[in-house]
């Protein structure tokens, strides 16, 4: 409906009109159809002013009720619902395009302002995020979903990791299709690992191995057919494991704690052995630090080291003195140690003893056995003189598949790793150096104490996006200054103001609208900083959707609870369709054409 100051100017035009076509209609020499064509030179200029202001009807509408439509929804499914609820029940639309007959909706509190007596909703389409369902309240909602969608359903996998890792990625994949598909991993520009769907849907799990560090972009591809049908971001950061300092203590010298020196100091990583040559007589070496005393294992010495590594004859060894120093410095959290034990038990001075026991095997015709643990590159044997029983300690490397050799217990704060597995060396000298290595960062990796907490950021939603509200949490001592968050592809530095969490006194939170999508970097309290990536809006759509249908289900209305009775119905005023008027002008002007013509 065009605006009232034109009214009197269109009506105008209208009158002028029909009184030109009456007045050549009357005057035509030709009195056949005279009534016909005063008839439709009155009908041309009137459907043109109705199609300018239509007239009102009354149509059906359910109190209290409106439509929501968002990105997605089906015509057909509002139809349906408009034929139940009456042709003028209020429809809004919000993140798409308005329809005939529809409002569009700017903020969901809008909606509340303007239809305060509201009692149903009925959500059609992708729905709303959990952020935004938030502001309707309590509000009773009845969602009409959407035909199901194909790709990525939900995935998982590990957003910060270190250098030596592997790279895990599972989810799961829905298809509308029969066929087989693959799903594959994209990392460092080449396919890394792939997996076949015979039905085209399920599960999968991939794995990669980074090769360099720092912050990643790799990719998880779904093909049917050899073509491409969803691709999306796997962003990962890649850090550089530490390398805690070691202290190896061996009885008597041989191979097996060189062998172990050397590959720890090839690895960058500061090293020290203390070998017992006779009574009272000691051998040191010192590698990647500096030189230092080694005669006696004091509570300062004990501090420049996060693992010891000793085998049980020194430990037994050990004087009353050193030994509380050992035990204290573990049971602190300061120290973690490693003990290469034989077939006997364990030395007193042990610590956690009690939770490890050392079963001998029998010598003759005993064979060497497959060793296996955690991601260990290739398999390995060894002969196994014993097997350890521990029933509160965790299983570190197996035997047969079964039988552990190496279990880790906790001990105060600190962790105490117990292996059975002799002469390790011999894998490197076979060529096998990775499942050694291998080997060895998973038994002092057990043993390494946690690091000592700091200031930590993390990010409170599992998707983040851009223009949408992105919620940052701070553990740590509340900041004398602000800290800043900036797009590593370059941006404006916002600073973020932070409000303490009621639930602990550590945490602070903060909200970040994000512009654009990305690496973006939290700078502060400090030296703190944390990477974290934002996902365009058409990247990882499926577990969004199924992130928003949960929260629906939390609250929502079951369709069949509000179609089971007639709504109250009530009627509304509505203008008739401008079509109907349209088309009348069009027969009216065509029949005076055609009837000049005839």
């Amino acid at each position: 409906m065009l605006p009232a100051p034109y009214s009197l100017l269109i009506a105008l035009a209208c009158g002028l009109l029909a009184l030109g076509l009456a007045w050549a209609a009357w005057h035509r020499p030709d009195r056949r159809r005279l009534a016909g064509r005063l008839a439709a030179s009155l009908a041309a200029p009137l459907a043109f002013w109705l199609m300018a202001y239509p007239p009102l009807r009354a149509v059906p509408a359910a109190r209290a009720e409106a439509i929501v439509l968002t990105p997605g929804y089906q015509p057909d499914t509002l139809k349906q619902l408009l034929r139940h609820l009456g042709a003028g029940t209020a429809v809004w639309t919000y993140g798409t395009k308005p329809v005939a007959h529809s409002k569009a909706l700017g903020s969901l509190l809008t909606l509340a302002e303007q239809r305060p007596a509201l009692h149903r909703l009925h959500l059609l389409g992708e729905g709303l995020p959990a952020a935004e369902l938030a502001l309707l309240g309590r509000l009773p909602v009845v969602y009409h979903a959407g035909p199901a969608s194909e790709g990525f359903r939900a995935a998982a996998w590990s957003r910060q990791l270190s250098l030596g890792q592997y790279a895990e990625a599972e989810g799961s994949v829905v298809a509308t299709q029969a066929g087989p598909a693959w799903v594959s991993l994209w990392a460092e520009g080449a396919g890394r690992d792939s997996v076949r769907l015979p039905a085209g849907a399920g599960s999968f799990h991939l794995r990669y191995q980074p090769k360099t560090a720092g912050l990643a972009r790799y990719e998880l591809r779904l093909r049917r057919s050899g073509h491409l049908q969803a691709s999306e971001p796997l962003p990962l950061e890649i850090n550089t494991a530490p390398l805690p300092p070691v202290l190896l203590l061996a009885a008597v010298p041989g191979f097996e704690f060189k062998f172990l020196k050397n590959a720890l100091a090839a690895a960058g990583r500061a090293v020290a052995l203390r070998t017992t040559v006779s009574r009272g007589l000691v051998q040191t070496e010192v590698l990647n630090q500096a030189a230092q005393s080694l005669d006696h294992l004091t509570p300062s010495l004990l501090s420049r080291y996060a693992v010891v590594v000793a085998d049980a004859a020194t430990l037994a060894t050990l004087p009353g003195a050193e030994s509380q120093a050992l035990h204290g410095a573990i049971r602190e959290g300061r120290l973690g140690l490693v003990v290469l034990a034989d077939a006997a038990p364990l030395p007193a001075a042990t610590p956690a003893r009690a939770d490890f026991v050392v079963q001998p095997l029998p010598v003759a015709g005993a064979t060497s056995q497959l060793l296996s643990w955690p991601y260990a590159p290739t398999a390995v044997r060894a002969m196994q003189p014993a097997q350890l029983r521990a029933s509160a300690a965790r299983p570190l490397v197996l035997a047969h598949g079964s039988a552990p050799v190496v279990a880790a217990r906790r001990f105060g704060l600190g962790a105490v790793v117990v292996s059975v597995v002799p002469e390790t060396f011999h894998w490197a000298l076979q060529g096998q150096q990775a499942a050694y290595n291998s080997f060895w960062s998973q038994l002092l990796t057990s043993a390494t104490p946690p690091p000592a907490p700091a200031a930590s950021w993390q990010v409170l939603d599992q998707w983040p996006r851009t223009q949408q509200p992105l919620t940052l949490r701070l553990a740590g001592p509340r900041p004398t200054s602000l800290p800043t968050v900036q797009p590593l592809a370059g941006g404006p530095v916002v600073r973020l103001a932070l409000a303490q969490d009621t639930r602990l006194p550590e945490w602070s939170t903060a909200q970040y609208w994000p512009a654009t999508a990305g690496w973006h970097s939290v700078r502060g309290p400090g030296h703190t900083t944390h990477s974290f990536y934002v996902y365009d809006p058409a990247a990882w759509r499926g577990p969004e959707l199924a992130a928003r249908q949960q929260a629906l289900a939390a609250r929502t209305t079951p369709p069949g609870a509000s179609q089971g009775g007639q709504p109250a119905m009530t009627t509304v005023q509505q203008p008739w369709p401008a079509g109907w008027f349209f088309g009348l002008f069009l027969l009216a002007a065509g029949f005076l054409w055609l009837e000049e013509k005839v």
